[in-house]
């Protein structure tokens, strides 16, 4: 199952970032998950929101450019080479990973990381046939 990721364009000055979270908790949005991918001029906020349609629409009215992609949660192993087991799935299935980023939660024993994949498709169905639990959009609103 593919859940959908907010990203947002922020040029690297002073307020943007908050400004982006003040409009998203104004507009009642809950973050889950979020990294930040930075350079000298302008930044790339990924986030794993509980309402994306609406984050998405708030923050364009506020001016930020921002964007829907899709995205794949999944359970690792929260213990020592947990991440190396799932990640050698993907590279002995030749699936691409563009990058990834973990939540704080954790579900049962497992961290929950998400991934960015070229074919999320493929990348579900190389999991699932790896008894890796992939979830969905209500397992991760409720968190």
């Amino acid at each position: 199952m593919k859940i959908t990721q907010l990203s947002v364009f922020l040029e690297n000055k002073k307020g943007r970032l908050y400004g982006a979270a003040q409009v998203l908790g104004e507009a009642g949005i809950d973050i889950k998950a979020l990294t930040i991918a930075e350079s000298e001029e302008f930044g790339v906020l990924r986030m794993v929101v509980d309402k994306p349609q609406e984050g998405l629409k708030a923050l364009k009215e506020k001016g930020f450019v921002a964007s829907i992609t899709d995205i794949v949660a999944v359970e690792v192993g929260d213990h020592p080479g947990g991440l190396a087991d799932v990640l050698k799935i993907f590279n002995d299935h030749d699936i691409n990973l563009e990058y990834m980023y973990a939540f704080v939660e954790k579900n049962a024993d497992n961290a929950i990381v998400v991934f960015r994949f070229d074919d999320p498709d493929k990348a579900i169905a190389v999991l699932s046939k790896n008894n890796i639990r992939v979830l969905g959009k209500k397992e991760i609103e409720s968190l």
